[in-house]
């Protein structure tokens, strides 16, 4: 018998022209997220800033919100990929593949303090605003979702076993790393880039000692 389920309508498609809106609007809000902050800045002058109308964000984005979820994906994108990258190549051992992901994430230092700052910000926010909070948790998933599979794939590569499951690993990497800059920025001098990371994440994946 036929089923009668109505298939699920495809997603619109996105022009050209609107994709290079998008991405004027999220390039404005970057340069003023990293000047004003997330609640200092305004969408008046994320429009400013990109030479665009009030409806033009509107039509492209709900609210601030939106604009930062963005950017975590893109920002994340780039970062599994450098990470997925840095895995790849060829590796003698564990602790060579850990200091190629470290010099891989180490090359963007910079940008990932001003992206922690901001995003810092954005998550004491959500943790306030139920709307937000869904939004960003699933964002958040995707992300570490990405981690797991790069993180499976090393580990398989270099016939490891994690003493964990991977996606605790994963959470444990990346309170690691956001901790690590937060003390970082904090106390400049305390502490060298990834040198936490590079103490502690060969522990946790069984290579110490």
């Amino acid at each position: 018998m036929p089923s009668s389920r109505v298939a699920a309508p495809a997603p619109p498609r996105v022009t050209a022209r609107r994709q290079a809106t998008r991405d004027r609007v999220l390039e404005a809000a970057s340069e003023v997220f990293a000047e004003r902050g997330f609640h200092g800045a305004t969408v008046e002058e994320i429009c400013e800033r990109a030479g665009f109308t009030r409806g033009a964000f509107y039509s492209n984005f709900s609210s601030k919100d939106d604009l930062v979820v963005e950017l975590s994906r893109r920002h994340s994108e780039a970062l599994v990929d450098r990470i997925r990258h840095a895995s790849k190549r060829a590796h003698a051992d564990a602790d060579e593949l850990l200091r190629d992901v470290f010099a891989a994430l180490a090359d963007d230092s910079r940008s990932q303090e001003r992206w922690l700052v901001l995003t810092t910000e954005f998550t004491l926010h959500a943790i306030r605003d139920a709307h937000a909070r869904r939004a960003w948790a699933a964002q958040q998933r995707r992300v570490r979702d990405e981690l797991v599979a790069v993180v499976d794939e090393a580990v398989a590569r270099q016939g490891l076993a994690l003493p964990m499951p991977t996606e605790l690993f994963v959470r444990a990497a990346i309170a690691l790393a956001q901790g690590s800059m937060t003390q970082r920025l904090i106390e400049p001098r305390a502490i060298g880039v990834g040198q936490l990371e590079r103490t502690v994440l060969p522990i946790l994946l069984g290579l110490g000692g």
